[in-house]
């Protein structure tokens, strides 16, 4: 009970700092035009948005930030090795993030980071990630908690983890189209490996890893007030690469990487329909999809509130039935 108050308060005022940081950062940011040219695909649904700024993630990544210095500063909880792995991997992934939308607006096209210059880093560290993971003294099992199976895979986790953390990263950034969708969809699979996570008493760290998940929970509820429809701000880069990362490090620190795949299931689908239309397209030079990302083919035949919305519902039902598995079977 003590845990849960603790994470209550962690997200009121990860909220409060949030909204002071966007009421001082989002001027800031429209003085020095930082924002993104959109794809020609988009220019006729999406005209009215060619002026809002980007790199709006730092609304949510610098109260968390802040607020676990604060917290490990004073005391009040301790920097175990495991809260170090989300912090780094939340921060890493952010800075990648940061580079990359910062050369867009600097280039003044699309075109940050090269694709294969953006993996090299995503995967750079993942490889840190994974070398904290096992000297924290992590075994490399794949654990199925359901059907109580341990399976230890050596080395080839290191593969696995790589995996687990590029796609998810890679994956939130795509579902990052919409007024309020990558943020909304965050906040309820965050609040979904949150309960898991104050579950794992076994885990070194886990009340202390429960409080940042609330605090970043609470920070991306502040960053929607601004990111909801009509978005004043996105959070570029800078904020979908850091969540979908924190959420690969959750999913694996907890032990329940393929439980993912159901918490984070829009973004799996994002993901998964933009590889189709990628492959399909090369070998046919036709499209299956209208367009990609899907949420783009479903803004073609009903307004951007209702997709986000639709969107949201599917997030949230996927991820109660993943607490089913995560928490009660």
């Amino acid at each position: 009970m003590l845990l849960f108050i603790k994470c209550i308060m962690a997200m009121m005022i990860g909220l409060f700092f949030s909204l002071i940081v966007g009421v001082f950062l989002l001027p800031i940011l429209r003085n020095k035009k930082m924002s993104q040219r959109l794809s020609v695909y988009l220019k006729e649904t999406h005209h009215d948005k060619s002026n809002v700024p980007t790199m709006g993630g730092l609304i949510f990544i610098l109260p968390t930030v802040l607020f676990m210095i604060i917290l490990v500063v004073t005391n009040r909880i301790e920097m175990s090795y495991n809260l170090f792995i989300c912090v780094f991997a939340f921060i890493g992934y952010a800075i990648i993030g940061l580079i990359d939308d910062y050369l867009i607006i600097y280039k003044n096209n699309n075109k940050g980071l090269s694709e294969l210059a953006k993996l090299f880093l995503q995967l750079l560290l993942a490889v840190f990630l994974f070398y904290f993971f096992m000297v924290a003294g992590n075994e490399p099992l794949l654990w199925i908690h359901t059907l109580g199976i341990k399976w230890n895979i050596g080395w080839l986790y290191g593969l696995f983890i790589l995996l687990v953390l590029v796609s998810s990263s890679n994956a939130v950034n795509l579902t990052d189209g919409l007024d309020g969708l990558a943020a909304g969809l965050s906040i309820i699979a965050l609040f979904t490996m949150g309960i898991i996570t104050t579950m794992t008493g076994w885990l070194e760290g886990y009340q202390e890893i429960s409080i940042f998940i609330f605090t970043l929970i609470g920070s991306l509820m502040g960053f929607l007030f601004f990111n909801a429809n009509p978005a004043k701000i996105f959070m570029g880069d800078t904020g979908s690469l850091s969540l979908g990362a924190t959420l690969g490090i959750l999913a694996i620190l907890t032990r329940h990487e393929l439980l993912l795949l159901l918490v984070g299931f829009v973004f799996v689908l994002e993901t998964i329909t933009c590889i189709i239309q990628r492959v399909y397209y090369k070998f046919t030079h036709k499209r299956i999809f209208p367009m990609t990302p899907i949420h783009h083919t479903f803004e073609k035949y009903m307004p951007e509130r209702e997709v986000v919305k639709i969107f949201w519902i599917i997030g949230l039902f996927t991820s109660l039935i993943a607490l089913l598995f995560g928490v009660w079977i």
